[in-house]
């Protein structure tokens, strides 16, 4: 079964979440192989939990605080995504890391919380074009993923999804190749083994993300050692976003 995630962003009012929730309910094929999970802006996460309730189709949200509760205004704690009904959050996504300077312990934090919470974790890491071109890929993603993990058991990475998302591919309309994609999904299952063990780095879900289309959907998705993918832009309108998930 391939794991398909899409990540709405900061796209859609609670109105609109209602309309685009109705039609894929309507309309996902719930025979297919495909594991769905859909991460939605936080004002629409209760309108998600009522009407995915009883369907197939998994609730997220794209962020948390590192801290349960407190004086943090403006934040939102694992214990109130868990309530809104959320199955899974996004960490360490790029976008959170540069343009919110979040780092690695802030994001090995989270996702402390999360799975204290009961939420299954997507953790993004991956490459600027800078590291890319000064063949750093195997180092960065080795420091993201060790910095991100400690102090977790073996057992908690049943929880836990990692999404190989090369900065230089999200939203730029640069298209990673196969070969980029499985160079990145080995070096991260290689930091996994090295770390935990050979069974744990066969078993994590890897999914890739950057500048997914219709296009190279199929590709990322059969490429060796890939479960599936993260999916922004072509996710944010329901009827492309249904035709995408078709092409897996």
């Amino acid at each position: 079964m391939k794991k398909i995630v899409a990540n709405i962003k900061m796209n859609q009012t609670p109105s609109r979440s209602r309309e685009y929730l109705i039609n894929m309910i309507s309309r996902f094929d719930s025979d297919k192989n495909v594991d769905l999970t859909l991460c939605l802006p936080y004002t629409s996460l209760y309108l998600g939990k009522l009407l995915l309730n009883g369907t197939k189709i998994k609730l997220g949200a794209q962020n948390l605080h590192e801290e349960e509760c407190g004086s943090y205004t403006g934040e939102i704690s694992g214990a109130m995504l868990r309530e809104s009904g959320v199955d899974t959050v996004i960490v360490g996504h790029s976008e959170r890391r540069v343009k919110f300077k979040e780092n690695n312990n802030q994001i090995n934090k989270k996702i402390k919380v999360a799975l204290k919470n009961g939420l299954g974790v997507i953790l993004c890491v991956g490459e600027s074009l800078a590291e890319k071109n000064t063949l750093k890929t195997l180092e960065t993603l080795k420091t993201q993923i060790e910095e991100a993990l400690k102090g977790l058991y073996e057992n908690e990475l049943e929880r836990v999804t990692i999404s190989y998302e090369p900065i230089w591919a999200i939203g730029t309309g640069k298209n990673a190749t196969i070969r980029e994609i499985e160079y990145g999904v080995r070096a991260i299952r290689k930091v996994i083994e090295d770390d935990f063990s050979l069974k744990a780095a066969k078993s994590i879900t890897v999914l890739y993300g950057g500048s997914v289309t219709n296009k190279n959907i199929h590709g990322i998705t059969h490429a060796k050692g890939v479960n599936g993918a993260l999916i922004g832009g072509a996710s944010l309108e329901e009827g492309g976003f249904l035709n995408l998930i078709s092409l897996v």
